[in-house]
């Protein structure tokens, strides 16, 4: 863990999903995924810090199913950006396989991965791979002991419900000490209880009483010290000293990418992060000049004590040129006040 002191140092980085319906610019996948490497190839210039990847299946506008084939893509094409997901789907992955896969990019990317982690809930996909989705806290939370075992020294051993593990080591060892730290996506108490108890940085998704504090509580139950550990979310910003003509762009793509989180969320039974919720912690985009932006950022750091934003490089849709305007300015305009106050504990809760 990068440390300031006794703190995360904070970090901004972009997002990809690579979702690419038809009706906007009209790319072929081909060329979206070229110019998302193009893209983050910059950014890596920028000062930026991560890239973030997601996964969904079995989606229509291509949302991103593969992300370790993009990652070792994106450790080629960078040389400073950490690269991660919000998130990878655990009980998708087969974790002695998975451990592998990522000590393998910790050595491509020399030291510069680390892993998001959910459960997923979109009924669609538990029923394409033909799982019971009632198996997808057995299935993460022993994923997460095999990856900590297997980027361990010495076998694994493993005795669970859904696998079983004896005598196997995984080799290369990561670059990265113990291995890409870990991240844990949480919805609900009960998520920010289980990335509490594995020792995990925290996705929060939802409210801040229901995901924010039960986590920090239980972490300072633990013994530990809950501002040690880094907080990260999507918050999409625009730069722009004309909101309504620049968002007037992007808002048919946002409109795109919210209708299948809402379609998911009301067929899953026990799906929690309501995303109409007043209360749930803000992931709408930030829009306005440098001054705006500067202020929200600095605010939504302080109220929650998030260490970790990205924005997306590449809306669904439209190229990912269309957001190097806002980027740059981000980078060279925004940032460097934003880093100061932190710094300065001028953010501090």
């Amino acid at each position: 863990m990068t440390t300031t002191g006794t703190r995360p140092s904070l970090r901004f980085g972009v997002a990809y999903d690579f979702r690419n319906p038809p009706g906007f610019d009209g790319l072929s996948d081909a060329a979206l995924y070229a110019a998302v490497l193009d893209q983050a190839a910059w950014v890596d210039t920028l000062g930026f810090d991560q890239v973030w990847l997601t996964e969904h299946h079995f989606v229509e506008d291509g949302y991103l199913p593969a992300f370790v084939p993009v990652a070792g893509a994106l450790a080629a094409r960078t040389r400073h950006l950490r690269i991660s997901t919000d998130v990878a789907l655990l009980p998708f992955h087969q974790p002695l396989r998975l451990a592998e896969d990522l000590a393998v990019l910790d050595v491509l990317s020399n030291g510069r991965m680390e892993l998001g982690i959910g459960m997923g809930y979109a009924v669609h996909e538990f029923q394409a791979f033909g799982m019971p989705r009632a198996e997808r806290v057995s299935r993460t939370e022993e994923g997460i002991e095999i990856l900590r075992q297997a980027w361990s020294t010495g076998p694994i051993r493993h005795r669970g419900k859904r696998f079983q593990v004896d005598d196997v080591e995984v080799f290369p060892k990561p670059v990265q000490a113990g291995g890409p730290p870990l991240w844990m996506a949480a919805q609900s108490e009960a998520g920010a209880l289980r990335a509490a108890k594995y020792g995990m940085h925290l996705l929060p998704q939802g409210r801040r009483d229901q995901v924010l504090d039960p986590w920090r509580a239980a972490l300072r139950a633990k013994g530990e010290d809950p501002a040690r550990y880094r907080v990260g979310l999507i918050r999409p910003m625009l730069v722009s000293e004309d909101q309504k003509r620049d968002w007037a762009v992007f808002k048919p793509s946002e409109i795109h990418r919210m209708a299948k989180y809402s379609d998911w969320a009301a067929s899953s039974p026990d799906q929690v992060a309501d995303f109409r919720d007043p209360q749930r912690i803000p992931q709408q985009w930030i829009i306005g000049d440098v001054e705006h932006c500067v202020r929200e950022l600095c605010a939504f750091i302080r109220d929650y004590g998030v260490t970790d934003m990205v924005t997306w490089g590449a809306p669904p849709g439209l190229h990912p040129e269309r957001m190097n305007t806002s980027l740059e300015r981000l980078a060279r305009e925004v940032l460097p006040e934003v880093r100061l106050a932190y710094q300065s504990g001028a953010l501090d809760a």
